[in-house]
């Protein structure tokens, strides 16, 4: 899921809210994004709970993934407290948050486009 919040929050401009069944799989999921992060762009960004894997946030100034396992994303109900953020069709994922991350890339988005 994607929450645009950018209008609501200085803190970034979207969510991106996912959940994985096990820290195992929690912490596969944020190390499979880590990489592909700085394979791409050269973010490595920062990173908070991959300790305990019940909860890790990836911060991309930006864009910030929030990966849960399952019961800590009941728990925390993050996406009620940002029910008032649009959630962008998974359509449009590629085009709103690619840009926001290619428009802080260290080249040119045309390179990197190119480079893809």
């Amino acid at each position: 899921m994607v929450l645009q919040i950018g209008h609501l929050t200085s803190i970034a401009d979207y969510f991106v809210i996912c959940s994985g069944n096990s820290g195992r799989q929690v912490k596969a999921i944020a190390e499979a994004i880590r990489q592909e992060m700085a394979h791409r762009f050269g973010d490595h960004g920062a990173i908070e709970g991959e300790t305990a894997a019940n909860w890790v946030l990836l911060d991309y100034q930006d864009v910030i993934v929030h990966i849960f396992r399952e019961e800590s994303r009941v728990y925390y109900g993050i996406e009620n407290m940002w029910r008032d953020a649009p959630q962008i069709p998974s359509t449009e994922y590629d085009s709103q948050a690619l840009s926001t991350l290619l428009s802080r890339a260290p080249e040119s988005p045309k390179m990197l486009h190119q480079a893809s």
